[in-house]
């Protein structure tokens, strides 16, 4: 109902729905940047325990994995990894759902490449986004995350109608 009202209060939250970064300063990209630099390492130690998961808890049992620890430790670090990121530039869904699929067809199989390169593409999937969101309409600035968004629709429906 505030926003019917014309709080000012509330620009700064619809930048952050969009998933704009025009107002991130360079100590929090620092912070998401250290965190990123602490967090995928200990994701690509999970590796391993990624590519027995989906072989089911008997086998996984089987093979020495804690279940009791497991899920909670892998739901945490994603969870963190999903929160600092979100923090920071808001809600950009689209990213996380085009950058494995991007990794699978280049041909990266496997549980370490695959997670390594989703990163690595969910990154350039933003600056691309976020360079396109601020040359579109020049002087203005497009949020990256409806660029995103954009784009991510686009490529689904492009997956959607070829199969």
């Amino acid at each position: 109902m505030r926003l019917l009202t014309g709080d000012p209060r509330l620009l700064p939250l619809l930048g952050w729905l969009a998933g704009s970064t025009y107002a991130v300063t360079a100590a929090e990209a620092g912070t998401a940047c250290a965190l990123a630099v602490v967090l995928l390492p200990l994701a690509g130690l999970a590796a391993r325990w990624l590519a027995i998961l989906p072989l089911g808890v008997a086998t996984g049992t089987a093979l020495g994995l804690p279940w009791t620890r497991l899920r909670p430790l892998l739901l945490g670090l994603a969870a963190l990894l999903t929160g600092a990121a979100t923090l920071l530039v808001g809600p950009l869904s689209f990213v996380g759902l085009m950058a494995p699929h991007l990794c699978r067809m280049i041909g990266l199989r496997g549980t370490a490449a695959p997670l390594a390169g989703a990163a690595l593409a969910g990154a350039l999937v933003m600056t691309l986004a976020d360079w396109l969101g601020r040359t579109i309409a020049f002087p203005w600035q497009v949020p990256a995350g409806l660029v995103a968004t954009l784009l991510g629709s686009a490529y689904l429906l492009g997956l959607m109608l070829r199969r």
